[in-house]
């Protein structure tokens, strides 16, 4: 019996029980626990190098015209910030598929940051975008964001929620593109360094940048301090395409004063004629954000610059009624499911986009207007649906007025 269990060697390697750690038995063969680790690790190399494939296979590249007429479906206006995401994209798909070789000249990512008005559409822009995209998408806030150690969120929560959209998937996620929405509220409190702790604003910048230029970060899977024991994920943020926006408010005085004009009054001389003083938004340069308090080193990580247009009454009515989720066309299905249809006076459309013209909300305006109108109507129909009280809503224009001047919004006007 002793000289049998003498001869029990490994299957693989041939090593004999005695001098292995562990052998395990099958079904007339063994298997050391060295053979187990080699075994493991080639597995492991095999399934990172299918995803890597599968990954490569995935990513189609999309023009970007295909892009933009995606975005014009949804987004009415603001052509040259649609190109400069289009082109973006897809250079950033081009950029993923590169194999580099040797002597191949390796693109750099070209990250984005958008200036507009609220109400404009920069996070619509980037919700509309990751529609078509494959790969990884998230969309986050800069607001939360604080220097480690102190009481908000640190700057890798951001690429913890790029994780979770690629089911952590970290070779996916690597490949991801990430919307950082207002950026203008880290900007640092005054134009000069601060000698004291910035928390959420300066000492946030300098804590992305290198996550926007590209390193390797260990980001926590749930979260920074409600875990401190989890084990965290490597994260290589070299071909992670970042895309930020803000309103920047305020940094129209800044623009005018580089022009040497104003935004309101009278224009200092007559080079002046020519500057449109409704739109100082399109003569904005890197010099306007770092003035505003944003750090050079910053700005310059955020090469391609684009700004969206205000929007004037008569992009305001497009954006009412011809998007693919267009506001009436959301209304109409919320009444369809009530059985009702839901019809609408010409007259009322420019009534509501007067209205949030007033306001200067933007796009947003619109809605508060229309649920000031509808929410007698959302609110009674449902329980006249039942005994057939009703089939059609016609919303006329002194129907929209009534309505409008019974809710609390009519006193915006004089705020």
């Amino acid at each position: 019996m002793a000289k049998n269990m003498k001869e029990v060697a490994c299957s693989f390697c041939g090593i004999r029980k005695q001098d292995a750690l562990m052998l395990i038995a099958g079904d007339g063969a063994h298997i050391c626990d060295r053979c187990i680790t080699q075994a493991s690790e080639i597995l492991t190399e095999e399934m990172n190098l299918r995803k890597s494939k599968a990954l490569q296979t995935t990513l189609k590249l999309i023009r970007p015209i295909e892009i933009k007429e995606h975005l014009d479906q949804y987004v009415i206006g603001q052509d040259d910030a649609k190109k400069v995401m289009a082109v973006s994209v897809y250079n950033h798909y081009k950029r993923l598929n590169q194999k580099v070789d040797k002597d191949e000249i390796e693109i750099e990512k070209s990250n984005i940051i958008m200036v507009g008005e609220t109400g404009t559409g920069k996070t619509l822009l980037a919700k509309t975008i990751a529609k078509i995209l494959n790969v990884p998408f998230c969309i986050c806030d800069a607001t939360v964001l604080t220097e480690a150690g102190y009481v908000g969120e640190d700057v890798e929560s951001i690429l913890t929620r790029l994780l979770q959209a690629a089911d952590y998937d970290v070779a996916a996620a690597e490949r991801g593109i990430i919307y950082i929405d207002e950026i203008d509220k880290i900007a640092r409190k005054s134009d000069n360094p601060s000698i004291t702790r910035d928390v959420s604003g300066e000492g946030v910048q300098q804590a992305l940048l290198k996550i926007l230029e590209g390193t390797i970060v260990n980001v926590p899977p749930q979260g920074g301090r409600k875990h401190p024991d989890q084990k965290m994920i490597a994260v290589n943020t070299n071909n992670i395409l970042f895309i930020c926006g803000g309103a920047f408010d305020g940094i129209q005085k800044k623009i005018a004063n580089r022009l040497r004009t104003q935004t309101i009054g009278y224009k200092v001389n007559k080079e002046d004629t020519e500057i449109d003083t409704n739109n100082l938004y399109k003569y904005i340069t890197p010099q306007d954000l770092k003035n505003y308090g944003l750090i050079p080193e910053l700005i310059g990580r955020l090469p391609v610059l684009t700004y969206l247009n205000p929007l004037d009454k008569n992009t305001l009515l497009n954006i009412l009624t011809e998007p693919k989720n267009a506001l009436i066309k959301q209304y109409k299905k919320l009444f369809d499911y009530e059985g009702v249809e839901l019809k609408f006076e010409e007259d009322v459309f420019r009534f509501i986009v007067d209205k949030a013209d007033e306001f200067k909300l933007g796009a947003r305006g619109l809605r508060s207007i229309c649920e000031a109108i509808m929410l007698d109507a959302m609110f009674e129909i449902p329980s006249a649906k039942n005994r057939n009280e009703q089939k059609e809503l016609y919303i006329s224009l002194e129907y929209a007025k009534h309505k409008f001047e019974k809710s609390d919004l009519k006193k915006l006007k004089a705020a």
